[in-house]
């Protein structure tokens, strides 16, 4: 009886393991999504945060149920080296991209016109607006001359012009737009609504929402990855995917104002635990501010110089608090230290400037501070001496004893070696004149 029931368990292991083998031999083929249209926001300036969202997205596209990818834009523009890292990450993408400009009021100011001309579909709402492609990001000054046929005054902002004109001349002639409006939209900020720029192609589709969009680009040929695609968006679900957490803290911290205040908790947490030792909360305040206000530094652009200023002012004003100049090292702190914070973030990116209101209140503080440390120290100034050789001059005591010209005295509750220029009794007032090593001198009262 045990016999048979061995071998029908052993059976049933046998038959269950050959059926799981057959099955994961079996070709399996999952399931295939629907198609679909991702849509990813670009809402804001264009930055290091915004560019790793966009990249990091359409690298991972799946072309398998993904047809189209949809940048919905509202930007007054940004970093160049971010702009250029999402064109790039757009024109390796096997998936067609277009850049959509929505919703009404919005715009694709700067570095949002570049995008649009390297989308495969470029599409505006109503009454929005797109151009103003003079790359002021790099530094360029106002009035230079960058008019179409008008020569810059320098030859660096010649280089940066020409080499912006031709970038986005590449993009118009990849897709077939309007190559000429785009040199003008560089070399003088020129700047177009919805129907204009249908009207001179700059655009291929005015649509009021995506499903309009999506409706009205069916069947339309475009370029993707240097190949042709016909798209096939009529049906097409749509997902949106928003940033995610890490997007938005990047950029958080790569914000110029919060990296700027990070960098001064961080200086300032640090100096408290390196005067006050054991104080421990503020050095790892200090230390964590500081360690992440470089991170954000590290990716935008910061004029090092500036930077440098900064510090040196840091350095000024906690010198005065310590050395105490009377307000020559506080003044000059100040100074270099608002000197520097000005060509810190030069405020050429849109979005990517140091708030003036910011500033300001910080100098406040730091001015307000270096004042009640001077008024500290005028104070600590005009007090009597309470320790050292000059705070015996001038103290009362009595004699406790006396042998010739010499004897012991009681002084602030210590007994000292005398000496005076006439003999004493024990119990005489007398008074410090000066003190010579361990000899204090004195004279009766």
């Amino acid at each position: 009886m045990g016999s048979a029931w061995h071998l029908r368990l052993f059976s049933t292991v046998l038959a269950g393991m050959l059926v799981a083998a057959l099955a994961a031999a079996m070709p399996w083929h999952p399931a295939q999504a629907a198609p679909q249209a991702v849509v990813l926001e670009i809402d804001g300036a264009i930055g290091p945060a915004m560019a790793e969202y966009v990249t990091s997205a359409l690298q991972g596209v799946d072309p398998r149920d993904t047809r189209l990818v949809v940048l919905r834009m509202n930007t007054p523009g940004g970093l160049d080296g971010s702009m250029r890292a999402i064109i790039a990450a757009m024109l390796a993408s096997p998936v067609p991209v277009a850049a959509y400009v929505a919703p009404s009021g919005a715009r694709a100011a700067s570095a949002g016109t570049y995008i649009a001309y390297a989308a495969a579909v470029a599409a505006m709402a109503p009454g929005t607006n797109l151009g103003a492609a003079t790359p002021v990001q790099l530094g360029l000054p106002t009035g230079t001359g960058t008019q179409k046929g008008q020569a810059p005054e320098d030859a660096e902002t010649r280089k940066i012009v020409n080499d912006a004109v031709a970038y986005i001349r590449g993009l118009a002639e990849l897709h077939g737009r309007n190559a000429d409006w785009a040199e003008e939209a560089v070399r003088s900020a020129a700047s177009l609504p919805a129907s204009q720029a249908l009207k001179l192609k700059v655009i291929d589709v005015i649509a009021g929402s995506l499903p309009d969009l999506l409706r009205q680009i069916d069947g339309r040929q475009v370029i993707a990855d240097g190949k042709p695609v016909t798209l096939a968006t009529a049906d097409l679900a749509i997902v949106t995917r928003p940033p995610g957490w890490r997007t938005e803290l990047m950029a958080i911290v790569t914000d110029p104002n919060i990296a700027f205040i990070l960098l001064l908790v961080g200086i300032a947490g640090l100096v408290f635990e390196f005067t006050t030792p054991g104080a421990i909360a503020p050095g790892l305040i200090g230390a964590i501010s500081l360690l992440v206000a470089l991170f954000g530094l590290d990716l935008l652009p910061v004029d090092y110089a500036g930077a440098g200023l900064v510090l040196l002012g840091i350095a000024l004003m906690i010198a005065e608090a310590h050395i105490g100049t009377f307000g020559v090292l506080g003044v000059g702190g100040i100074a270099a230290f608002v000197i520097g914070a000005l060509m810190m973030f030069p405020g050429t990116a849109p979005g990517f400037s140091l708030s003036r209101p910011l500033l300001a209140a910080v100098t406040v503080v730091a001015a307000g501070l270096f004042l009640i440390a001077l008024s500290l120290l005028l104070r600590a100034r005009r007090r009597p001496v309470v320790t050292g050789r000059e705070a015996l001059i001038g103290a009362e005591g009595e004699a406790v004893s006396w042998d010739s010209d010499e004897g012991r005295v009681r002084v602030a509750g210590e007994v000292w070696r005398a000496r005076a220029a006439r003999p004493l009794t024990p119990g005489t007032r007398v008074r410090v004149t000066d003190r010579r090593g361990l000899m204090l001198i004195v004279e009766p009262m």
